[in-house]
């Protein structure tokens, strides 16, 4: 059976764990582990709960939308719209989340998918009052939204600080699981940094607190009472909690909802290099004695890592002195950094270290041998890169563009970061300037084969 990751569509949150540590031997040293308290779980509760929000995010479903049950290609790829269709009104669609307020005058944190494509949102407080919100804005690639209700003197939960987080903390979460108001679960953290598959950019904190559909966008609280981050996804062959979950940092989240306040949008770094996890063989090759770090495998031309003077066969160990212990973890790092910010890279080259500076780019323009593929990004609302070697394997595709982030008729079509992008009408492409050829000798509309997990179809999107 095969486990799939789920964004929670209804939102909720998760709590950590229980029990009292009084005084436990480790055998192999006879050493003694001193007692740990467990956290004040009914105080953390009493003290955000009123800060803790239901969300219902109302928008038209068409028909196209919605799939029809008889159709295997809306079975396929449910809410992408189908070829040769054109999408008529069926009815609304409801979708339930979870969020809470961060200032006095009604600034919301959230998921974005909780309130993707919503034509009405509404926010529900624990005293019973609903409000309309706007969306100020909603990031697909940090999967963060910023919505704002017209209230004052609101209660706030405490923001924390997710670095400081450690495996074995205490996580407290609360939220709405399946519609239920206020409910709170327990757990721990089991995992930090996780990369999952079509969100490199996020270093998720993997928890074994219950969350359910219904949790999406729900605080996570640490045994302080403060919150350290955003319940998101779970993995789940049923669609329900199985023991594992995930949340976005709070110091990523409150990077996004800044930026998002301040400008509408959010600009993400990029570094400009395709790398690959080392495994025992390839750090033999390369001379080092541990297989951590990040294996360059090309170097974008004009690219910040170019720039920097990075080279193919380098191995990237730290970012800003903070090791690197595989691929997923140099995109996690980057990604949190700001266009412009300054990059201190320690690099092994030809059996030694080196350190260069890099000054990040945007992943706004994104380029390729032949160079800036910002003409495409703009027609089809989409941000381009080729796969690198263990994408192409893990996919099981020998070629293919994968998408870093989507918006306008792209989003509009269903396209979501994480797909690759494997033909146009029906050609396959390989590279950014060949997905812009393609593009350019088009004036009004083409059709994508996408590939989303072990799914593909073709997906039309209309020419900005």
């Amino acid at each position: 059976m095969q486990i799939r990751t789920h964004k929670l569509a209804l939102s909720a949150v998760g709590l950590l764990a229980v029990g009292m540590v009084t005084g436990l031997y480790a055998a192999e040293n006879s050493r003694l582990i001193p007692p740990i308290s467990t956290p004040n779980y009914r105080a953390i509760v009493a003290e955000n709960q009123a800060a803790v929000v239901g969300i219902m995010a109302t928008g038209r479903l068409t028909a196209a939308a919605a799939g029809d049950d008889n159709d295997p290609l809306s079975q396929l790829f449910p809410g992408l719209p189908q070829p040769g269709r054109s999408p008529h009104p069926r009815g609304i669609e409801h979708a339930q989340g979870s969020g809470f307020i961060v200032s006095p005058d009604g600034i919301v944190m959230t998921n974005a998918h909780v309130v993707d494509g919503a034509q009405t949102v509404i926010v529900k407080l624990s005293d019973h009052r609903e409000f309309k919100a706007k969306v100020l804005g909603a990031d697909r690639s940090s999967d963060i939204a910023v919505l704002k209700i017209d209230a004052h003197n609101l209660p706030t939960v405490q923001l924390g600080n997710s670095d400081q987080l450690g495996v074995g903390d205490y996580v407290l979460a609360i939220g709405e699981p399946f519609g239920l108001e206020e409910t709170a679960t327990a757990g721990i953290v089991s995992a930090k940094g996780r990369s999952l598959p079509g969100d490199g950019y996020v270093p998720f904190i993997q928890t074994d607190a219950a969350v359910n559909p219904g949790n999406s966008g729900g605080p996570l609280f640490d045994a302080n009472g403060a919150v350290v981050g955003i319940n998101a996804q779970i993995y789940s062959n049923s669609g329900g909690y199985q023991g594992v979950s995930f949340a976005i940092p709070i110091n990523l989240a409150v990077q996004v909802k800044d930026q998002i306040v301040k400008t509408g949008k959010v600009a993400h770094a990029r570094l400009g290099v395709q790398v690959q996890t080392l495994d025992q063989s390839l750090a033999d090759s390369f001379k080092i004695k541990v297989p951590n770090g990040a294996l360059v495998a090309k170097v974008e031309p004009d690219s910040a890592a170019e720039r920097a003077g990075i080279k193919a066969g380098d191995v990237i160990l730290k970012v800003n002195d903070t090791p690197i212990v595989d691929a997923g973890q140099l995109s996690a790092r980057i990604g949190t950094a700001v266009p412009g910010d300054k990059a201190s890279l320690e690099v092994w080259r030809d059996g030694k270290t080196m350190t260069l500076t890099a000054t990040i780019g945007s992943a706004a323009t994104l380029a390729d041998a032949n160079g800036s593929a910002a003409d495409t990004s703009s027609r089809l609302g989409l941000a381009l890169r080729p796969l690198n070697p263990q994408e192409r394997s893990q996919a099981g595709v020998s070629g293919g563009l994968v998408v870093e982030d989507a918006e306008g008729h792209a989003a509009d079509a269903g396209i979501q970061p994480g797909d690759v992008v494997l033909a146009v009408d029906g050609n396959p492409v390989n590279s950014v300037a060949q997905m812009r050829k393609m593009v350019g000798e088009h004036d009004k509309q083409v059709a994508l084969l996408i590939q989303r997990g072990d799914n593909r179809l073709f997906v039309p999107v209309t020419l900005g």
